[in-house]
């Protein structure tokens, strides 16, 4: 079983030009940095996985997930040399997806930059496609 990692927000992106990439999410720096300090004293792990799953006011939420293996149906995505794995049911939703970090005096957090997202909750946790 997977250990929760860290909360997540879901920005959806207005007006944005989605450039044609090889892979369904792309890290920031600062993203990769963060996945290289979580996973660093966590030999047993190969990477995160993320997910969706039904929550919040909107429909939808990401999960991210320690994992220890790739399955079958997830999708793969290695940039320099960091894993993410993206979950069979959340490919659709996370593709042309930025993933970042952000740190800030009141919270730490992942961030989905979607141009997919055609709406989100005022809290920014649960989003619709």
């Amino acid at each position: 079983m997977s250990a929760s990692v860290v909360r997540a927000t879901v920005r959806a992106v207005s007006k944005r030009k989605i450039l044609p990439t090889r892979a369904a999410l792309t890290l920031t720096p600062a993203a990769l940095n963060k996945i290289r300090m979580l996973l660093y004293d966590k030999p047993e792990y190969i990477g995160l996985k993320v997910g969706v799953r039904t929550r919040g006011c909107n429909g939808l939420t990401y999960t991210l997930d320690y994992t220890k293996e790739k399955h079958p149906a997830d999708e793969e995505v290695l940039q320099d040399g960091v894993r993410v794995f993206i979950e069979k049911k959340a490919q659709l939703t996370l593709l042309g997806t930025e993933m970042d970090f952000v740190d800030s005096k009141l919270s730490s957090e992942f961030v989905f930059n979607n141009p997919n997202i055609k709406g989100t909750c005022g809290c920014g946790e649960s989003f619709s496609i």
